[in-house]
């Protein structure tokens, strides 16, 4: 009788392991890729959405009004405001305010900056003068937002936490510009961003 030539059944559990090792470890390295592909886009998208706000608010303070503006109860404020128990962590007059379309409105946008939970908002109002029944218009600029300090730059070079600083007085404090602002955001990831704008006051 002619001897019949083949694999063993040892032989092909051998070469059944080999096949299943080599396709789990291909399997981990494409999950790897995956995984790294997945960290660069979400880092990539924070990236995109830290350098998007930062565009936004220094676009606002380089273009810092000095037009005052009335709250919600008519009181006149400042053009630009900061004060530790204030409503706002900084509120500014801003010009350059674009209109295409033609709208019955002025050139000069009332905006806020807040620090909520975790979270950077921005706030304006379509009037500069508000009223009670005036709703803000709210945007969430950025999460992940441990902290938000402001300060300026005073004409004489001195630096403040707080404008109008304490020692201004008078009608001035209703126009009167910092020389440069800094706007400084602490962010879970990245750590401490900032931002130094010369007003033009």
């Amino acid at each position: 009788m002619r001897r019949a030539y083949g694999f063993t059944l040892i032989e092909l559990l051998v070469a059944m392991a080999i096949v299943a090792v080599i396709g789990v470890m291909a399997l981990g390295g494409l999950s790897e890729v995956i995984r790294q592909q997945t960290i660069a886009r979400e880092r990539a998208d924070r990236w995109r959405a830290i350098q998007f706000a930062m565009r936004i608010i220094t676009q606002d303070l380089a273009q810092i009004h000095p037009r005052p503006a009335r709250d919600e109860l008519g009181d006149e404020q400042p053009s630009v405001l900061a004060n530790p128990n204030g409503q706002f962590a900084l509120e500014l007059s801003r010009g350059g305010w674009a209109n295409p379309a033609g709208f019955p409105r002025g050139s000069v946008l009332r905006v806020a900056y807040d620090w909520e939970d975790d979270k950077l908002v921005r706030f304006h109002w379509p009037v500069m003068d508000r009223t009670p029944g005036t709703t803000p218009i709210r945007a969430e600029l950025l999460e992940e937002v441990d902290n938000v300090e402001v300060r300026f730059m005073d004409p004489a070079g001195g630096w403040h936490v707080d404008w109008p600083p304490a020692e201004m007085s008078g009608p001035e404090t209703l126009v009167s510009r910092p020389r440069v602002i800094e706007f400084a955001i602490e962010l879970e990831d990245y750590g401490r961003i900032w931002r130094a704008v010369e007003t033009g006051g």
